[in-house]
């Protein structure tokens, strides 16, 4: 079984922080977004994880090198140097596999709550899906029982409320590249891209696609959500810290080289290797390696690699090696 995990968005709505690192590198409860799905995955044992890279595609290949060395012969890497969709991402990784052996595709900037293994053990093509709030944003299936009927992107009318999660299995890679290779041939596209749903359409039409229904989904894709899911996973890794004058109040993510003063931080905080929090109030926030905090109330919030806010800033998302601080009366009054 293979696995092809595509990590080549630029993360528009995570910018500033995606302006100098790839969304799945994004640290959530201590640990890259990517670092999360490569774990719940090992278990599964793949002969192959084909990683589709854009722009950052280097910072993708040192990560996984420096941080997972034993899995570095399976890894494997095509590059998308033009983003035309998922259907065009999976089709270029489809390549670097044997077409006869099955095939797993998962999202690299969500994170799942999910039982790999079930999947596999239903025998079946099989695509992932949750109820959602707001279907007009994702991949919508319509059911029949938990065969699907029909698929439609981002619907200004959606049919039901069930979303592709981001997780596809199928049998046999050789289907899959076959109806992909069919709509890029064929220019066929939904939106300006070339989609995997549209691509699944062959499956339908021979009643050979169906849902597996998972709770846990956790999307990375903008600020609210990252810190949304960087609580989830905090509920379930809580680290606990120390600090000199200062109480901690779990659940939080804090290395033993962070350095807190006179603070009180969380619940639902992560902090970077060697940062300083001095004077302050944080909670509900990611702060990166490096970061500084002094004489701030600080919430909801991320802060960059190597930043520093001094003073008087309640909400802030700003990106690496950024800082933020009052000017002084004297400064004023120059």
């Amino acid at each position: 079984m293979n696995i092809i995990i595509p990590v080549a968005g630029i993360g528009k709505r995570l910018r500033p922080h995606t302006h100098t690192k790839p969304k799945p590198l994004l640290k959530v409860a201590g640990k890259s977004i990517l670092g999360h799905i490569i774990d719940s995955i090992k278990p599964l044992n793949p002969e192959k994880i084909v990683f589709v890279i854009g722009h950052y595609g280097r910072m993708i290949k040192e990560y996984l090198k420096s941080n997972y060395p034993e899995y570095s012969s399976r890894f494997k890497y095509v590059e998308q140097e033009r983003r035309e969709g998922l259907g065009h991402a999976v089709y270029l990784a489809l390549q670097k596999v044997e077409p006869s052996e099955s095939v797993m595709v998962v999202l690299g900037d969500t994170i799942f709550d999910v039982d790999y293994k079930k999947i596999l053990a239903g025998g079946r093509n099989t695509i992932c899906v949750s109820e959602t709030d707001d279907p007009r944003r994702f991949g919508i299936v319509r059911i029949d029982g938990d065969r699907v009927i029909d698929l439609v992107e981002k619907p200004e009318n959606p049919p039901s409320n069930l979303a592709i999660v981001g997780i596809y299995y199928f049998l046999r890679g050789s289907e899959i590249y076959a109806s992909l290779k069919f709509i890029i041939e064929n220019n066929i596209k939904t939106r300006g891209e070339y989609q995997i749903t549209d691509a699944m359409k062959h499956f339908i039409k021979e009643n050979k696609l169906f849902i597996y229904r998972i709770k846990g989904w956790y999307d990375c894709g903008k600020t609210e959500t990252l810190l949304k899911t960087n609580r989830f996973l905090l509920e379930r890794h809580n680290t606990s810290g120390a600090g000199k004058n200062s109480v901690i109040i779990p659940p939080v993510y804090i290395p033993r080289s962070v350095y807190i003063e006179n603070s009180i931080i969380g619940p639902y905080v992560s902090v970077g290797d060697n940062s300083v929090i001095k004077n302050s109030i944080v909670r509900n926030s990611i702060l990166y390696d490096g970061a500084r905090v002094e004489n701030v109330l600080l919430e909801d919030s991320i802060v960059g690699e190597d930043a520093a806010i001094v003073e008087d800033f309640k909400v802030m998302s700003i990106g690496d090696h950024s800082i933020i601080e009052r000017l002084n009366r004297e400064r004023k009054e120059e």
